[in-house]
């Protein structure tokens, strides 16, 4: 889709020299679209017109407002009429994240009685990220992440998978999911960059326009969706894959005419297939917060691409714009948004939002609009009426034509780096060893989103409907009389022919995934594996397991096929139908898959100049040689961030571990963003620390580097609250009391006040205890050593 053009010379010189200060769209500028008019039919309109002026302001501010089901019960409806419930991805019904499809139906019964009775009796919306299959569901088909499906490049499968998708979730009884992603990542450190199909945008549309017909169907006037179909949700309003550095929530520093051409094509598409809901990016754009950008939301997205559904925000977001926080936010909802998502903030935000929409923050125009966009969706999904559509036909979910529908999908994602001896497909007869982290490992092959957010806890029993990588191509061999074993350590009698070593990232979503470079760093005793293999003649097949393209050099060379296997889902036969011969020695299907982003050829980021570029890919038919690659990363291998990072969004990152005593008790909460910190409550006297092997920090001491603390206090000490790095003691109660409680702290103490108290700087291992008395209670996000901001004093030594 090119650009509109211009003949405006000041138009012409913003594409030539983007002004990288604007955040203010030119709607004219951006792709026309309109939603279609089944959405708004005139006996819709008249009916929410009749419920609007029925309604209380108190009903009205309540459709606005979505809250989780780990923070609300189906009761507190009666007092409080939120329009709208989510699961978020750690959340299962009555606490249980591995809850069954029954029982998943039966609490989404539960909420929508409880609002059919209360307030104006609207039903309440109930949304998932179901991001490749209904993924929070065990037994559930779950498909390939969407880097996968950008490999394919098959917009009829993307429809399939879709229309199989919703029907999972309608199985479950639900009716929404927060789906598909429309990102175009730029720079793959992004940690979901694997939620992106592609670094095309026109593929990302034609995926757009397929995924949603997939999931809703074609909307008719005055007819509902089919009961086996959901609404979509064209996310994340706007580049949230092009932000500086690929950091989640960052900032996309770039012209409107880059923003439209790159990143902009997919929700034109979407729209005019009929999606019912677009959620806002966490992110921003040359500064200013999606969430409260007006131009974007009004102008553009309503306005400009003719968008008659509802915009839903992301995870408490509406709070990161300037002035707001995630329980108070007229901003939002002015700038356009329809509905919040505030997963575990929506009693103060109700509160709050009622004496903004009474006091005339909030116009009524404003309210009226946003409830109107809530209700259109509502009926179109059949939740309105004496009648509403059923759902809930638990037999849908894992039905064979969908584990099917995966199996081909998987075997479509698969893309071909090298394939030299005639490697694969692997013949009829061999011995075949199967080894590697990812051999028989399902939450490697499914990644996050699987289960739990992260998808660091997902088990082949999760999903027995399934195969692990390993048990796939050993079933494979084994019918074509050969001997196949798996030893995920590579510790086997057997003398193999052939060697498939499954190996790869592991699982994790956003924030946890952002990585500094694109080398990957192997395991030293899977390294020592494949050398050894490969002394004995072996031939080794590397198949990797990776939400992005990742440099790896010197594994291209030492295998003799190389395979990206993306994060191919549960239905691992899809591999084993490509790597396995069948009879006669013939392919059982071929590869044709083709890179969806270009492959680096180095650790650097973004890629520049690629290795293999987008598209490449080789097949048996169409067979070619890959000469010895480039070994260096041409980045720093070393553990140089993780040196000074001791505590990331609420986690230690290896090696660094976190310990706390008995005395302290921990959870996961929101400071920001989706579980990005952890609050720690002392019970009584006690401490936490953080360990490992020890770092030299002398020349962050000679650059006049302090440690910092990103930290919230809950609830103060009352006695002394130490704070130690290696065998040096500070006081720092005045610090943390700087400030009322609950006010965002950025503490830095500068690495002289620990050395001057006696710290051996030379090799800390624990570079930040903290005890503190029964009573204190506070919420850690981050904890590292970096420059210090201007001048700061020594805190006493504790006594």
């Amino acid at each position: 889709m090119s650009l509109p053009s211009s003949g405006s010379a000041e138009k012409r010189a913003e594409i030539a020299a983007p002004d990288l200060q604007n955040a203010d769209a030119t709607a004219e500028l951006w792709p026309a679209s309109s939603s279609p008019e089944a959405i708004t039919s005139p006996a819709t309109e008249a009916a929410i017109d009749r419920l609007v002026q029925a309604m209380t302001l108190e009903q009205k501010v309540g459709q606005l407002i979505q809250a989780d089901i780990s923070a609300i019960k189906p009761d507190d409806l009666v007092r409080y009429p939120l329009g709208s419930i989510l699961a978020g991805g750690n959340s299962g019904p009555y606490g249980d994240e591995r809850a069954s499809a029954a029982q998943w139906s039966k609490l989404v019964t539960e909420f929508r009685a409880a609002s059919r009775t209360s307030g104006a009796g609207i039903p309440i919306l109930f949304g998932v990220d179901a991001v490749h299959g209904h993924s929070n569901l065990p037994g559930a088909t779950i498909f390939p992440h969407n880097i996968g499906l950008g490999a394919a490049r098959d917009p009829d499968l993307i429809q399939r998978i879709g229309q199989a998708t919703a029907a999972e979730i309608s199985g479950s009884g639900i009716e929404w999911t927060f789906a598909p992603t429309l990102a175009v990542p730029q720079d793959l450190r992004w940690g979901r960059s694997y939620e992106g199909y592609a670094a095309d945008p026109a593929l990302v549309a034609l995926y757009a326009k397929a995924m949603t017909f997939g999931l809703q169907g074609s909307l008719s006037p005055d007819k509902p969706l089919d009961a086996e179909r959901v609404a979509a949700t064209a996310k994340h309003f706007l580049a949230d894959g092009g932000t500086v550095d690929g950091r989640d929530q960052g900032d996309a520093r770039i012209g409107e005419a880059e923003l439209i051409a790159k990143h902009a094509q997919g929700y034109p598409a979407a729209i005019n297939a009929g999606a019912l809901t677009v959620m806002a990016s966490f992110s921003s754009w040359n500064g200013t917060k999606h969430h409260g950008n007006k131009t974007l939301l009004t102008d553009v997205l309503k306005g400009r691409m003719g968008f008659a559904g509802l915009i839903v925000g992301d995870w408490n977001g509406h709070g990161q714009i300037p002035g707001c926080s995630a329980t108070n936010c007229p901003q939002a909802i002015n700038a356009g948004l329809d509905l919040f998502m505030a997963p575990d903030s929506w009693k103060g935000l109700f509160d709050s939002t009622l004496a903004a929409a009474n006091d005339g923050r909030i116009p009524m125009a404003r309210i009226d609009d946003a409830v109107r966009r809530n209700l259109r969706v509502k009926f179109k999904l059949g939740l309105m009426g004496a009648m509403p559509t059923q759902r809930g036909n638990t037999a849908l979910v894992g039905a064979a034509d969908h584990l099917a529908l995966a199996r081909e999908a998987v075997s479509k994602s698969l893309v071909l780096l090298k394939n030299e001896k005639s490697t694969l497909p692997i013949r009829n007869g061999a011995r075949v060893l199967i080894a590697g982290s990812g051999a028989d490992n399902m939450a490697m092959q499914a990644g996050g989103w699987t289960i739990s957010w992260q998808g660091t806890d997902t088990k082949a029993s999760d999903f027995p409907n399934g195969q692990t990588i390993g048990h796939a191509i050993s079933q494979a061999v084994s019918a074509r009389g050969g001997s196949a074993e798996i030893a995920t350590d590579g510790r086997s009698a057997m003398r193999p022919d052939v060697a498939v070593i499954v190996i790869g990232e592991k699982p994790y979503a956003e924030f946890e995934g952002d990585v500094p470079d694109l080398a990957f760093r192997i395991k030293p005793e899977e390294e020592e594996l494949i050398a050894r293999l490969k002394s004995q003649g072996t031939k080794i097949v590397i198949l990797f397991l990776s939400g992005r393209p990742m440099f790896a050099g010197k594994l291209i060379n030492q295998a003799d096929a190389f395979v990206a296997g993306w994060l191919p889902g549960t239905q691992a036969l899809g591999v084993s139908d490509v790597l396995v011969a069948g009879a006669g020695n013939k392919p059982v299907r071929d590869f044709t898959g083709r890179l969806p982003f270009a492959w680096p050829a180095d650790g650097r980021s973004p890629i520049n100049k690629p290795l293999f570029a987008e598209g490449y890919g080789l097949s048996y038919a169409k067979a070619g040689r890959v000469r010895r690659v480039n070994e260096d990363p041409r980045v720093m291998l070393s553990m140089q961030a993780h040196e000074t990072h001791y505590m990331v969004r609420g986690k230690s990152p290896a090696p660094w571990r976190l310990d706390i005593d008995g005395a302290v008790s921990v959870r996961a909460v929101d400071i920001s963003a989706q579980e990005d910190a952890r609050q720690f409550s002392w019970n009584r006297e006690g401490m936490l620390s953080i360990y490992g092997p020890p770092v030299d920090l002398r020349q962050k001491l000679e650059s006049g580097s302090a440690l910092v603390l990103d930290w919230r206090v809950e609830q103060p000490a009352n006695g002394a609250l130490k704070l130690s790095l290696d065998e040096a003691t500070l006081d720092i109660g005045r610090l943390a009391d700087a400030s009322p409680a609950g006010t965002i702290l950025r503490t830095q103490i500068p690495l002289r006040c620990f050395a001057q108290a006696g710290a051996k700087l030379n090799a800390v291992g624990v570079p930040l205890r903290l005890a503190a008395p029964k009573g204190f209670v506070a919420t850690l996000r981050n904890v590292r050593v970096e420059a210090a901001e201007g001048p700061a004093s020594c805190p006493p030594k504790a006594e």
